[in-house]
């Protein structure tokens, strides 16, 4: 299971204090000037950490739905629970409620380590809806009131829409009788038609830019009294005077507006843009760009970028622009559409660079979407093994994309977005060097933070803090237990299919918590979702020891055989097309004799790695394709999670197929059944296991230092596995 990384003694916390201290002094003292004829001499600030906690998607267990119809399920302490099912949980990529236990987890550890700095990069919420915003709002102000500060950037699900949705709603709440209960904001279409079966409140509306500033804006997007400095990227204050007063009217959101068409940005780029067209933007408006600049604490600048891109789509209504429907989600648009959709963005983070630069601010710029490949490079080979789509590949940034903001002289970038742990850098020609620091979800598996600190100018140590231990982290499962019985005893189609393994609820940490629910992920929607047919197939039926073997196999005999030696290997040709056989023709049972001397070449291989064959057995398929799925999650956390045995059992498997496997041979799209028994194995699987090893072998993700001088960067985790 994932064990909390013991951190080196640092002096944050002393350091942090002499800041805040210093940062209460000089907003006593009045505003802070710069100069405006030379910017100051760089100054060696002090060091204090930030911790980046990315997609929390929280969701307020125990809020109130201000409604009669449905109050959530009693408690025995008095309280609500006002949560979705477990079925929901295991079908998403996210969990929905223990998350709630494990963020309040987070910052108390990020507290006891002296952190008083705490940047959010987007997802905060699950959907902005009033009670979860509502409910962060009161964390947040809490932890506030004990001396930390947070900096949030907007995500896709803060807001879904740049606009207030009053139609959304979850169809899965969960009932004290473990059953779903839908719950819509008024608006819903079922609400308006007094649909009994649905409970109605707009505190499942979902906010857009407007209201979640006016509830979050002393975290960061508007400026606070203590802050030595504050903007946004719609210009810098008269005669370079900053003063707190100035930045309040800076901070209103009708200065903070752009214009967005459906082509690209408006504004002062319409007519260049219209011009490289062709013709005209259409469905333009104005939007919010809620990105700021602050600096808390002497020296250290952080920069948060709204890189939400909502583009005007055929729903667009110009006569009511401000309607949440006219627009597209920003999911899959990230930094791709910044370049086109927020042009401004670019020149004010080279702005912003060039300016930490002159001045010797420390910089750490975060925003919720990745500046570059998060699959270890691996992203062209995932497109050609597994399914079209598959792994949300249309997220991942153009290689051109990751040049433009390598270009700005951006060298740090913390992400989320795709509740990963990772880490990659780009280098151009010029010598720009950008380091992209993918901050785990505290929502899935591998759940983590990130903690930031500069050393001096050019080097950047990075610490992952990994969540095993959550208290309170199974409190509702009581709840989830009536769910089971409920699906259990049903004799519902629907509800037999929602049916889940019930020894989720009995793991004994968060850590073991969210490794089972990735099992149950990958089981009832990865495998389907990604993997094609005859590939899902043999993942989901062999051992690592089959594996192994097949890995070896060298027979003549084909898929369509199989079905008369049925207890070899637990493969059908129920996936390939009928072909007619041609050649000679071996009889089926010749696979037994076939299958020997491969077992023996296997057990040669496994010897050789000081391994013993039948050991592999313990990786059964859903511990495999588990493993293969936590690691394109977790990365370095995965490993170490599955300990050096198995790692040296994969290890082995990523070496032992064929340098040149036999090509398949296809019936139109599907592989045909008159394909040797090994031929499809080990074709595409010699892939997923080349994958896997990239994934497991990626730039260092656990404890590492960017030295942007040597422009490399350095394993600070001695005893870090990798399938190198």
């Amino acid at each position: 299971m994932i064990e909390k990384f013991p951190l080196r003694p640092v002096s944050a916390g002393a350091l942090v204090s002499v800041a805040l201290a210093s940062a209460a002094l000089l907003a006593g003292c009045g505003s802070r000037h710069h100069n405006d004829e030379a910017p100051p001499p760089p100054v060696a600030p002090a060091n204090p950490s930030v911790a980046f906690m990315t997609d929390v998607h929280f969701e307020n267990v125990y809020g109130d739905f201000k409604s009669a119809q449905f109050a959530g399920i009693p408690t025995k302490d008095g309280k609500n629970a006002t949560i979705r099912t477990m079925y929901a949980q295991l079908t998403s990529t996210r969990l929905f409620n223990e998350n709630y236990f494990a963020f309040r987890s987070a910052l108390d550890d990020a507290y006891g380590k002296g952190i008083r700095m705490v940047a959010l990069p987007g997802d905060y919420s699950d959907d902005a809806q009033p009670i979860n915003i509502d409910g962060i709002n009161d964390i947040l102000r809490e932890y506030q009131a004990k001396g930390m500060r947070f900096f949030i950037a907007p995500g896709n699900h803060d807001p879904n829409e740049p606009y207030d949705d009053d139609e959304a709603g979850k169809s899965d709440f969960l009932t004290k009788d473990g059953k779903e209960q839908k719950v819509y904001a008024t608006g819903n279409a079922a609400c308006k038609s007094k649909d009994p079966t649905v409970v109605c409140t707009d505190q499942l509306k979902e906010q857009g830019y407007e209201s979640l500033i006016g509830k979050l804006g002393d975290f960061g997007f508007m400026p606070n009294k203590n802050d030595l400095y504050w903007e946004t990227p719609f210009g810098q204050y008269a005669d370079n005077k900053y003063t707190y007063e100035a930045a309040v009217v800076k901070g209103d959101l009708k200065n903070r507006q752009f214009e967005m068409c459906a082509e690209g940005e408006g504004g002062s780029y319409k007519a260049a843009g219209e011009k490289a067209l062709g013709k005209a933007f259409t469905k333009c408006s104005s939007i919010i760009d809620a990105s700021y600049l602050v600096e808390p604490v002497k020296g250290l600048w952080l920069l948060s970028i709204d890189a939400n891109v909502y583009i005007p789509n055929g729903n667009f209504d110009p006569a009511n622009p401000k309607s949440f429907k006219g627009f597209d989600g920003a999911g899959n648009a990230g930094w791709n559409k910044v370049l086109t959709h927020k042009k401004h963005q670019m020149e004010w983070i080279k702005s912003v660079v060039d300016r930490a630069k002159a001045q010797g601010k420390q910089l750490m710029a975060f925003s919720h979407y990745p500046t570059m490949d998060f699959y270890a490079n691996q992203t062209g080979a995932m497109k050609d093994v597994f399914k079209p789509g598959a792994f949300q590949t249309a997220r991942v940034p153009e290689s051109a994309t990751t040049a433009a903001l390598a270009a700005t002289g951006l060298r740090l970038h913390i992400g989320g977005h795709m509740h990963f742990n990772g880490t990659n850098d780009y280098q151009d020609a010029a010598g720009n060097y950008l380091v992209n620091v993918q901050s785990p979800s505290l929502a899935v598996y591998g759940a983590s933070y990130k903690i930031v600190n500069y050393k001096d100018a050019d080097t950047v140590d990075v610490q992952t803090v990994a969540l095993n231990s959550v208290p309170r982290f199974n409190e509702l499962f009581p709840h989830y237990q009536v769910e089971y019985d409920y699906l259990q005893g049903s004799t519902n189609a629907d509800d037999i299919k929602k049916r889940w393994n019930r020894a989720v609820l009995d793991t004994t940490s968060y850590g073991a918590f969210t490794r089972f629910y990735f099992g149950e992920l990958s089981r009832l929607r990865f495998m389907d979702e990604y993997w094609p047919c005859e590939m899902k197939e043999a993942a989901m039926a062999l051992d690592a020891k089959q594996m192994l073997i097949l890995s070896q196999l060298q027979t003549q005999v084909t898929l369509a055989q199989l079905a008369q030696v049925p207890g070899v290997l637990p493969l059908t040709a129920s996936c390939a097309a009928k072909g007619v056989a041609s050649g000679t023709v071996v009889p089926a049972s010749q696979l037994t004799a076939d299958w020997a001397a491969a077992t023996v070449k296997a057990t040669a291989l496994a010897t050789a790695a000081g391994l013993k064959l039948d050991d592999f057995a313990s990786i059964s398929a859903y511990e495999f394709y588990g493993d293969f799925h936590r690691t394109v999650y977790a990365g370095e956390l995965a490993l170490r999670d599955m300990g050096a045995t198995r790692v040296s059992m994969y290890k082995v498997l990523m070496g032992a197929f064929p340098a040149n496997p036999a090509s398949i041979v296809k019936i139109g799209d599907k592989p045909s059944d008159q394909n040797a028994v090994n031929v499809l194995f080990q074709n595409q699987f010699k892939q997923v296991f080349a994958i896997f090893k990239g994934l497991g072998s990626a730039k260092p993700s656990d404890h590492f230092v960017i030295d942007f001088k040597a422009k490399k960067l350095s394993n600070a985790n001695a005893t870090g596995l990798s399938f190198n």
